[in-house]
This record gives C-alpha cells, structure tokens and sequence, in this order.
C-alpha cells in the first residue's frame, strides 16, 4: 500500500544512517566553532517570496523544484531548498547589521523536487556557513580554509579537489556577459533548446549545461578573465595568495559560475569522483547583492553549502558508539532492583540494555546481538548478598561483584 511507503525521494534514517548523519555535523559544528562561527537554525519555511526573489522567478528551482502551498492563513509558504536565503532574511528582519561581522554555522533538513538519485534526494540534509559584513578577500579566504578543515577533520580531503574561479565585480560581471550573449548568438542553432532560453534570461548558466552538443559550445567561449577589471583582478589574486599561504591546494575552473546576479568575485566547489560521477561535496561563493536585493541594507557575504548525505557516504561508517552493558534480571524481586540499578549506572554515565524478558539464555543472546562488553547478571541469591555476577562478553570470564561497588568495577566499559 503506497500510504505506508516513504515518500518518493525521502527515507527513513535508521540508527545506523542517523548516526552517520550527526558524526557528519558534530565534526562539521566543531571545525566552523574554531573559526568562531556560532550554530543557528532558520525556520523550515519561509514566505515564497524569500526564495522567489533570491533564486530568480525563471531558475529551476523556483519554476521546477521548490515545495510551495498556501497555508490556512492564505500565505504561500515554501519549504526551504537552501539556507543562505533564510540566514539572509534573517539578518535583515532581526536586525543583526550591528553585528557584523555575523558568522554563523547551520545543519538541517532542505527539500527540493528533483529526480531522485544515489546522494541526491528530495528531502536532503546539509550544512553551511554564511560569513555577512565583511568586504574584503580575507573573508573568503576564511570561509574556504573552514570548509578544507571539515573536510580533512571528517577524512575525505584528500579524496577532493578545490575548484576555484572569480566571477569579478558587477562592472566585468556585465562585460562578460554582454561577450557571452554575443558568441552565443552566433552559435544558436547549435544550443540546446534550454541554453536557447537561457541566453535571454541568464547566459552564465548556459556554461554549466551537462548537454553535450552545449558543451561543445562553451569549450570555445569567451573567458572571464578576460575582462575582468583591475579591481576584480586584485581581489581574486588576494584570495588565490591567501589559499596558498595556508597550503590549500586549488585548481582554477573559468567555466565554474553562479547564475544569479548577487553572486561576485570568488566561486568554489569541493569536488570528488570517488562516489561514481564528479559531484560537490560543498560549494560556495561571494554574494555581496543579496541582502540589498532582498531590501535590506548593501551588505556583503560568503558562505558554503555542503550535502550530508554526500558527505556521510564518503566518510564511510562513523566511530561506533561505546557498547553497552547488558543488565539481566531474574525473578521479580530482581526484576524491581534490576530498574534501580540500571537508572543508577545511567546517571553515572554508562549505557545500560535490561533485558526485558525470556529465559538467561534468550536473555544473553540479546545481549550478543547488541555487542554487549560486560552482562550484570542479578539473580535472588545475588540479590540476598546484596551483589551481582559480572560476565565479560569478550573473554567469558564472570566474577561476583558488590553493588555498592559496581559502577567503580565497570569503569572500563564507561
């Protein structure tokens, strides 16, 4: 019965997954607090307009992808696609302008409608950092240096590579695309009949078409850098001086862009093709246009992107969490002591399993199965000695033990 199916693109994380999730963010979370960037969380919603007017009314997202209703109220609300819109939104709507430089930290659920596929799903799950109110390359280089280190703290750096260009100011953002409108206007009959729509609406996009008979177009087009301004110019030689200072190494990417008019100056993506076809783990860029385009005041920003799933895949199987120990009670009277006890090793800071029934043989195969370290067998003769049998699941070996000095014995498996 479909009721009882996910939906399509949507899974249910089991523990295993789920832990693999929250090691993802507890490493990503660690590494952005050492670059002073503090966790928040925006609302999983937002009114459409938020994401209509960041994304641009004719990108696939909007036309194509978001989740959008109207709620009982009559408000058209949105589930969020990406964050960096909200985290804006609420600069300006908490006015925050005074606390720029503004760093902050984010992970949670995203939902766009796409086609499912391995990684991509369409409710997904990331985390980012958005760095608003400070203008110069150091900020990049910054954001960039703190994505690297999640990456190496969470040991798939070295399965990625940085690929860096610059979009330039707004000055040769327009020159450049007025050089693409011109060659692709000479090559439109060779376009794909999306890059035709496109070269009206937003050239830049028409460079990261996956149509082949596009890309044979664009491996001749012209090259932002070439007609970046002196300005620019500087800007992105400060970053690219600032990567190699700190040895990040970087391959530069012309045809690497960001389609929408607030981006500028430096674009990145952490790629890999260790999970089959290359694909970003993270990517980011400068969107100094933003939060004027949004009403607020002109107030420059950089952040990234990155997709835990993605993320968790690569990594592989988290650290295991410690084993438990298996409390196993006999008898009733055992039973009521069993419950006080366990709640008393909890509190001193182990993780406790009570067998909650069956005879001791069903009892210790449970106990088995959860990869036990050590079993308190509690039984009505250990009970009346006020002591516990103490089995170590890896060695066999048991030993009768004082209650009142269990949790000190146990500290091994704490």
């Amino acid at each position: 019965m479909a009721l009882l199916q996910p939906v399509r693109g949507t899974h249910d994380l089991l523990p295993d997954q789920t832990r693999a999730h929250r090691f993802v963010s507890k490493v990503a979370r660690a590494a952005a607090s050492r670059y002073g960037f503090d966790e928040m969380s925006t609302p999983i919603f937002e009114f459409s307009q938020v994401f209509q007017r960041t994304l641009g009314d004719t990108s696939d997202i909007v036309t194509k992808e978001m989740y959008t209703f109207t709620d009982k109220g009559g408000d058209e609300v949105t589930l969020r696609p990406e964050n960096t819109a909200g985290i804006a939104r609420c600069f300006i709507s908490e006015g925050l302008a005074h606390s720029a430089p503004f760093k902050v930290f984010y992970s949670g659920p995203m939902f766009r409608y796409e086609r499912p596929q391995k990684g991509r799903l369409r409710q997904f799950h990331q985390i980012g950092v958005e760095l608003i109110g400070v203008a110069q390359p150091q900020a990049d280089i910054e954001v960039i240096a703190c994505g690297a280190r999640v990456l190496d703290d969470l040991g798939v750096l070295s399965d990625t590579v940085l690929e860096l260009n610059t979009l330039g100011d707004t000055a040769s953002r327009t020159a450049y695309r007025a050089a693409l409108v011109t060659y692709f206007s000479d090559h439109l009959d060779a376009l794909s009949p999306e890059s035709r729509d496109r070269l009206t609406r937003n050239p830049l996009r028409i460079l990261d078409s996956k149509n082949q008979a596009d890309r044979e177009v664009v491996a001749n087009a012209p090259l932002f850098a070439d007609y970046l301004n002196a300005e620019s110019s500087d800007f992105f030689t400060a970053v690219t001086a600032g990567l190699e200072a700190l040895d990040i190494a970087f391959t530069l990417n012309a045809r690497l862009v960001r389609g929408l008019d607030y981006y500028c100056h430096t674009a990145f993506e952490f790629t890999t093709d260790a999970l089959g076809a290359q694909g970003a783990l993270i990517a980011g860029g400068r969107y100094d246009g933003l939060i004027g385009m949004m009403g607020g005041r002109e107030t420059p920003g950089v952040g990234w992107a990155g997709g835990i799933e993605r993320l968790a895949m690569l990594r592989g199987d988290p650290p295991l969490p410690p084993r438990p120990v298996g409390v196993v009670p006999i008898g009733k009277a055992a039973l009521r002591a069993a419950q006080s006890l366990t709640e008393q090793l909890r509190r001193d800071g182990y993780r406790i399993d009570i067998g909650y029934g069956g005879n001791l043989s069903r009892r210790m195969k449970r106990a088995n199965k959860i990869n036990a370290s050590a079993v308190v067998i509690l039984g009505e003769d250990e009970l009346a000695r006020q002591a516990a049998t103490v089995r170590h699941m890896d060695t066999g070996e048991q030993e009768e033990v004082a209650l009142a000095a269990l949790s000190d014995y146990l500290a091994r498996y704490r």
